[in-house]
């Protein structure tokens, strides 16, 4: 009973009861305890388990939706998740190559200023070294054996044949060289013989062969001049190649083969070598012409940039980086040789068609 006096007079359960609140909201009865107290089943529902095993039925509540965090302060933005693009790094290290760089430059100019037979001995050591590079190579990749023996002392004697007698001696040492590399490759078995003497004849013309057009042009009356030329063309060529080509490098050139050279590197290699090839023609090679120097500049970034490629593609077919290890921050002899071999004789033939071979 409800004392209160805002209290509605009270219906009794029944039809009118059920009609006039609902037959869901009828009292439920009282019923004794345990301890014969009595007590309402509705505070047993309201206590859930603590009742009888629960309430008869649940409330259905909505579920609740999740409140939205608060954006984060700027300072706490989160940061974009891509990675920056990587910065573009040298291959090799710069102080040391260029250490090496100057010290070999200041061995060749003393020797090519003071006597000339020094130099043409610097040539024959480089050739010696680089032909001991190759052969060791390709031995430990393929099991190839050219012989060293007779690929050095030809390559030598091609050296000092040329500057002495000229392109007839080259070829008649080249000659002797090939013959050479067939006889002593004869004391050893059979077995892959073929393939061992075209591989000693490909040295001795890859590397001495082509390395006694720089004794050639030495014996020239201005020698020193078209030797410093040649390599100042082709050092210009791969430098303007380089610094081109990783500043504005897009287009692969030849990505099977040297995936780091770019077609903008190789026009950088031209724009470089013309401007140079006209200077040296105009103050250096007597009788040149600045237009003449052009061409040859032009000439010389081609055929060092396919020289570069060439002995890419022999690293690539062995499965090395290097030839070698004697330089450091340039690898072997030969990684120096790479683009000189194949200028040589372009240098060699332009000059004479352009000054004479006097």
């Amino acid at each position: 009973m409800n004392d209160s006096p805002w209290a509605a007079e009270p219906v009794a359960a029944g039809p009118a009861y059920d009609a006039l609140v609902g037959p869901h909201t009828r009292p439920m009865p009282i019923v004794p305890d345990a301890a014969g107290r009595d007590f309402d089943d509705r505070e047993a529902r309201d206590r859930g388990a603590a009742g009888f095993g629960g309430p008869p039925f649940r409330a259905e509540t909505p579920p609740q939706e999740p409140m939205p965090s608060p954006p984060p302060p700027p300072s706490q933005a989160p940061q974009d998740a891509s990675p920056p693009p990587p910065k573009k790094r040298a291959g090799r290290d710069l102080r040391a190559a260029i250490g090496v760089g100057v010290g070999l430059g200041a061995v060749i100019f003393a020797s090519l200023f003071i006597v000339k037979a020094v130099f043409v001995g610097v040539i024959v050591v480089a050739v010696v070294v680089g032909l001991w590079e190759l052969t060791s190579r390709l031995q430990e990749k393929k099991g190839i054996k050219a012989p060293l023996v007779p690929l050095a002392v030809g390559g030598a004697a091609m050296i000092i044949a040329g500057y002495v007698r000229g392109a007839e001696g080259a070829w008649v040492a080249m000659a002797l060289t090939a013959l050479a590399v067939l006889v002593w490759r004869m004391t050893e078995p059979p077995e892959d013989y073929l393939r061992d003497v075209t591989a000693g004849v490909f040295a001795a013309f890859y590397v001495p062969f082509l390395a006694t057009f720089v004794a050639m042009l030495l014996t020239a009356d201005d020698g020193p001049q078209r030797v410093v030329t040649f390599l100042v063309l082709t050092v210009v060529s791969d430098t303007g190649a380089y610094a081109v080509g990783w500043r504005f490098g897009k287009t692969k050139l030849a990505p099977r083969i040297s995936p780091g050279k770019t077609r903008e590197g190789l026009f950088g290699a031209v724009a470089f070598a013309m401007a140079a090839g006209a200077l040296c023609m105009e103050f250096l090679i007597d009788g040149g012409a600045w237009w003449q120097g052009l061409l040859l500049g032009l000439t010389v970034a081609v055929s060092a940039t396919l020289g570069d490629l060439g002995e890419s593609m022999i690293k690539r077919d062995l499965g090395i980086k290097d030839m070698g290890t004697l330089l450091p921050g340039h690898g072997g002899i030969m990684d120096r040789l790479d683009s000189l071999l194949p200028t040589a004789p372009v240098v060699w033939l332009l000059l004479a068609a352009f000054v004479g071979t006097g």
